[in-house]
């Protein structure tokens, strides 16, 4: 059995998140939200936001053990990008691009 959630147009980097994601898949949901409750990223509680998310649809489910759920799956990707403008000596201006990103999270229990 497997559950989803996605998380879209959040107003961070996918690079920054990407750091955070890398050692967590693979493992069961209970330590890796015990990981990411010590990182101090700001990542770390969105990251733990969409694996929470994922949870809850899994338990809508029927016959499905959340204690056995594991991480097989997080990735993410890129989103639009907020484009802003900022002064610069002489008067030329230089582009400023606040980037956002689709956080997607596959959860499946171990027996499959």
């Amino acid at each position: 059995m497997e559950a989803k959630a996605v998380s879209r147009y959040v107003r961070i980097s996918p690079q920054k998140i990407r750091k955070l994601i890398g050692g967590l898949k693979g493992k069961p949901v209970q330590i890796g939200l015990e990981a990411l409750k010590f990182m101090p990223q700001k990542g770390a509680a969105v990251v733990e936001k969409a694996i929470r998310s994922a949870v809850a649809n899994a338990n809508q489910k029927e016959k499905v053990d959340v204690d056995a759920l594991v991480i097989r799956n997080i990735t993410a990707d890129c989103g639009p990008m907020l484009k802003r403008f900022r002064a610069k000596a002489r008067g030329r201006a230089s582009r400023i691009l606040k980037r956002t990103a689709h956080i997607t999270v596959r959860l499946s229990d171990t027996s499959s």
